[in-house]
Order: C-alpha cells, then sequence, then structure tokens
C-alpha cells in the first residue's frame, strides 16, 4: 500500500515538473530600423507556448495599439497582456496567437509625435503597413493573410485600430476598439498658440480621419468592404469618450454595417481596459481563419 501511494505521489511530481518545465509563452521587446521614419522603432511581442517549438507552425497575429501618453509595453506593464493571454489560451477560450504592441508615441506628447496616422515629419502608418507589418509577419511566422490578422487598441489606439480596418478591410478579420477617439468635435479647437504643435498635429490627424465621417459618408462600395470586417465597440459608462463611440455605433448600424457594442461600468482606465481583454481575446479568436491549431 506505501509503495502504491508513493508511486502515486512520484508520478503526480512528474505530471507537475513537466507542466512547470513544458514549453511557456514568452515576451520579447525588439526594435525595427524605419527608413521612413528615419529612426529604430520599438516593440513589444508576446508569443505563446509553443512557438519555439512548433517551428513549422503559422499563427494568427493581433496588433494591439496603445493610447497617448502610452508606448509598446503598456499593454505588459499595465494591462497584464501575458497573464490574460495564458490564461485565457489555457482555458481554451482564445486561440494561441501572436500579439504585438508598437510604439507610436510617449510620455510627452508634445515633445514625442503621438499617433498611428501619417502626419508632417510623422508618416507612421506608411511604417506600420510598408515596413513594420510585413517584417513581423516574417519574422514571427503570423499573419500573411486577412483572414489571420486583428487589430484593436484603447483611447487613441483604438480610433487607431478602427481607422487602420476602415481603410484598409482586405488587411484585416476583426477589429475591437476600446474607449475609441473615434473622432474629435470641432469645438475642442486647438488654441492658436499650439496650432502647429505635435498635439495639434495629432487632433487634425483624427478630424481628418474620423471613423464616424467614414462611416457616415460611405458609399455602396465602402459600405461593402466595412461588411467583411468584423467590429466590437466596448466603451465604459463614464468614459469621456463614450459619445463619440456612441456616434460610430449610430453611423454604423445606419449604414447596415453589423457591430457588435458594449457598454459597461467604467472609465477610462487600465482596468477598464483590462477587463475588456477577456471579450476581445474570445471575440478575435472566432473570427481568425481556422488553422492547423
Amino acid at each position: 500500500m506505501k509503495r502504491t501511494i508513493l508511486a502515486a505521489l512520484a508520478a503526480l511530481a512528474a505530471i507537475s515538473a513537466a507542466a512547470q518545465w513544458g514549453p511557456r509563452s514568452r515576451v520579447l521587446t525588439d526594435t525595427i530600423h524605419s527608413r521612413a521614419l528615419g529612426a529604430d522603432r520599438p516593440f513589444t511581442v508576446y508569443l505563446p507556448a509553443g512557438f519555439d517549438t512548433d517551428t513549422a507552425r503559422t499563427y494568427p497575429v493581433l496588433y494591439l495599439l496603445h493610447g497617448m501618453y502610452g508606448n509598446n509595453t503598456s499593454w505588459q506593464h499595465d494591462m497584464h497582456l501575458a497573464e490574460v493571454m495564458d490564461q485565457y489560451i489555457a482555458s481554451g477560450e482564445a486561440v494561441p496567437m501572436v500579439v504585438v504592441t508598437p510604439h507610436a508615441g510617449g510620455a510627452d506628447p508634445e515633445a514625442e509625435q503621438n499617433g498611428y496616422f501619417n502626419m508632417p515629419d510623422w508618416p507612421y502608418e506608411d511604417f506600420f503597413f510598408t515596413e513594420f507589418m510585413p517584417s513581423i509577419e516574417r519574422r514571427f511566422r503570423c499573419g500573411g493573410a486577412k483572414g489571420l490578422r486583428a487589430v484593436a487598441g484603447l483611447s487613441m489606439g483604438g480610433g487607431g485600430a478602427t481607422s487602420y480596418a476602415q481603410r484598409h478591410p482586405d488587411t484585416f478579420a476583426a477589429a475591437y476598439a476600446m474607449s475609441a477617439l473615434m473622432d474629435i468635435p470641432d469645438e475642442r479647437a486647438v488654441p492658436a498658440a499650439t496650432a502647429d504643435g505635435k498635439v495639434a498635429r495629432l487632433t487634425r490627424s483624427v478630424r481628418e480621419l474620423s471613423c464616424v465621417r467614414h462611416v457616415a459618408e460611405a458609399d455602396e462600395a465602402r459600405r461593402h468592404a466595412l461588411r467583411g470586417v468584423q467590429w466590437f465597440v466596448d466603451c465604459g459608462d463614464d468614459d469621456f469618450l463614450l459619445d463619440r463611440n456612441i456616434e460610430f455605433v449610430q453611423a454604423m448600424h445606419r449604414a447596415g454595417i453589423p457591430v457588435q457594442f458594449r457598454v459597461r461600468d467604467g472609465g477610462h482606465t487600465p482596468e477598464y481596459w483590462r477587463t475588456a481583454l477577456y471579450t476581445c481575446l474570445p471575440f478575435v479568436s472566432r473570427n481568425f481563419d481556422r488553422t492547423d491549431r
């Protein structure tokens, strides 16, 4: 009897050790040199468990965009992305995927240009689509087709994700916008004294590429293209951007473009965006094309 118990304990210890020392996810931060921007740009990437051992596998990819004042590490440090990813992949609620968080700003928006769009001396969108995305997908065996790509983001990055999917509907299968900067009302005019500042440039770019107007002014060909993307908008009931998100959803409904919309308790906070991941990750997982996973 004693030998049987000892054998069972040894087996459990072996299983525990295998789980502890088996394949694990990892997070790395690196840089890519951009000819368009004339500088090195950092990025952070989450690689699921098994990425380093199953080298023949191609993964779906989620491009996850930070907000103003953030950077490529914000999703890891503030919203604990890797922890949530590991939990949801282990439970089967999310598929194994590569998650990439680029860098499109800095702590001081007046000292360092923020934004995902092309602006004077800041051709960020050119960099993202012609340099960054192709380099990421070659290096990390991910994406390569619309059905294996999704884009999401918070605040400035939520507007960036929405606009990217709007204007590149053949590139992304799904878009998930959190507390998104969909537009900036005209009454929030930038003071003349800062008309040439970096925040003013960002403000103008958001207005010029208004996510709301892109839908409201869409002809049937554009509406048809937008229906080829799966859309999800998630915004807190105390968020100062809630009205802009409602306007976007209303424009989508009038245009006959399906969109899921959630208003939950919360504001413009890291706690809200972390909980949004629990909906975002299953959503994009359902809309990726099936691979050999």
